[in-house]
Formats: structure tokens, sequence, C-alpha cells
């Protein structure tokens, strides 16, 4: 998705939990009908892993006719990471893709040296009520691989694997946790999984990664005798095997990695560890270098002035 104008996260209260670094409250906002919440980049803390961008949109319901519409946009320099709870997306790009997102799939789209795509709710899908619920993340892309030639993957819900057990649901969306590998490659080391606890269960989380991170998408968890709820980041400390329990029905989404390899300039759509790359990147767009993207040519978002 385009970089939506959100307010930034602000600090959360602070934790006595010995295990959480940081709590990351992101800001609501209604964008016309759509509601986002950013939780990552925040203040005091960049990344986690290679992920520098971290949009929770909805739940959301378009009205008969209506729908998200994502004007085709410009990347470089990271990869989407797009994973739907509700709804269904049309993701189009200039390689020629054209993919339905839907629930429990994911969309892994690296932009490299330049990629642009849009995001819409299909015609057919307007004919309806249209519920739309899920998460994008941008993922940083190593300084050896930002100028890679652009790239597209899609990983239906059934191609991701599952560990379920004990009142744990856990989905592998990226990378290599609780002994299952994702088929979705990414050239740094980092997971990403969707964890569903019923009340009462308790999912084990190793540091088997420096950094790693909880969102807390819903319900409500205990981290050694503190609770935290929905909307909530949690920056976990390196190297303390923390134990989540589910005080009620939750959904997690478990992010990390390894420190990337230096800071990175996030600017609009565009994430470099270069300034003058930032500025030619949005050059290219001002002057219309970038490729179009097919069966969606007719509109685009303008660069921000």
């Amino acid at each position: 998705m385009s970089w939506q104008p959100t307010a930034d996260p602000k600090p959360g209260d602070a934790t006595a939990c010995d295990a959480v670094e940081q709590v990351i409250v992101p800001r609501a906002r209604d964008l016309g009908g759509f509601e986002v919440r950013r939780a990552l980049p925040a203040a005091g803390k960049q990344m986690i892993g290679p992920f520098i961008f971290f949009d929770q949109f909805g739940p959301n319901e378009f009205l008969l006719g209506q729908g998200l519409d994502v004007r085709p946009h410009p990347h470089i320099g990271l990869s989407t990471v797009t994973y739907l709870f509700d709804g269904e997306i049309m993701h189009r790009d200039s390689l020629g893709t054209a993919q339905a997102i839907k629930p429990g799939a994911l969309n892994l789209m690296t932009a490299g040296r330049g990629i642009v795509h849009s995001e819409r709710t299909a015609e057919e899908q307007r004919a309806q009520t249209v519920r739309l619920f899920g998460i994008q993340l941008w993922a940083a892309l190593p300084k050896a691989q930002e100028e890679n030639a652009p790239a597209f993957v899609h990983h239906a819900e059934g191609e991701l694997p599952r560990v379920d057990g004990e009142g744990k649901r856990v989905r592998v969306i990226m990378g290599d946790i609780y002994g299952q590998r994702s088929p979705a490659q990414f050239p740094h080391p980092a997971f990403y999984a969707e964890a569903i606890l019923a009340p009462g269960a308790v999912l084990p989380f190793d540091p088997d990664y420096d950094e790693r991170g909880i969102f807390v998408v819903s319900g409500e968890i205990d981290i050694g005798g503190q609770t935290f709820g929905p909307g909530q980041l949690l920056v976990l400390k390196p190297g303390d095997r923390i134990s989540v329990l589910a005080t009620s029905q939750s959904r997690l989404m478990l992010i990390g990695g390894e420190p990337m390899d230096g800071p990175r300039h996030i600017w609009w759509n565009f994430v470099s560890s270069s300034r003058d790359r930032i500025d030619a990147a949005k050059a290219d767009w001002r002057q219309g270098r970038f490729e179009t993207v097919p069966g969606d040519e007719k509109e685009y978002i303008p660069l921000p002035e």
C-alpha cells in the first residue's frame, strides 16, 4: 500500500514486565471509511528485524458499490508483505501480476530497484457489502539486494505451514519458527507468524532471533503478570525466553529477525540506505520513468509535495 497520512505511533504506558522493552501504541485514523493503525516506524524503534513498516488496516465495512482503491504508486528498496484476516484485495503490479489476496494467504512483492502496484476491491466484490481486515508490513532489503530486479510471489493459505494443538494455532507466514518453515523466501534472517490462542493457552516464544515483537490484534494476553490488549506492539528484549498466556481468545502477530545492516531512510513509499537513491526515485516518479500497471493505467498517486 501507499504511505497513508496517519498520525505517528505514541509510546505506551510504562511496563513493569522485564521481558518487554517497549510498548508501541498505534494511533488509529479514519481515511474516509478506511481505518489504519501504524505501529512501525515509531519513536525509538525504526525496525524489528527487517520490518520497517507495520500497518493494521480495518476492520472496515464498505457499503454496496464501495471498496478499497489504492491507486498505482511506486516502491523501492523493500518487500511488501500483505496478509488478510477478512475480505479480499486485487493486487496488480508493473510486472503484469493480477492476483486476488484472500484471508490466510501471503502476497510478497519485492520492489528492489523499482515497482509500481495498486490495491483495489474488485468490481464483482463491490456488488455486496465488503469487509476488509488485515496487516501489511514492509521489510527493508539488505543493502546488497536493494537494487535487485523486482519480483512477486503469492502463497495460498494451504501452502503456509501450521502448528496446531493445546489451544494454539500458529501459521508460519515467513521464515522459520516452531519447527516449521514458510516457502516464502526473503534475503535476511526473519520470521512472521499469526498465532490464535484459546483462553488459557500458553505460547512459548524463544529468543531464536535478537529482535522480536508481538502485536495484539484482538483479545488479551499476560506476560510476566502484566496484561496487554488489542492495538499494542510489544518490543521484546533480546535473549529472554517468554511465555504468553491468553486470558481471552486472542489473535497475535509475531515478527522478528536479526538486526539490519544499518539504519534506513524512509520517505513516502521509498526505503533505502541512501538518501540520494530516494531523491532519484522521487525524480523518476515525478518524470514518469517507472513502469505502469497493466490493467490499471488511468490513475496514479502523485508524488507528495
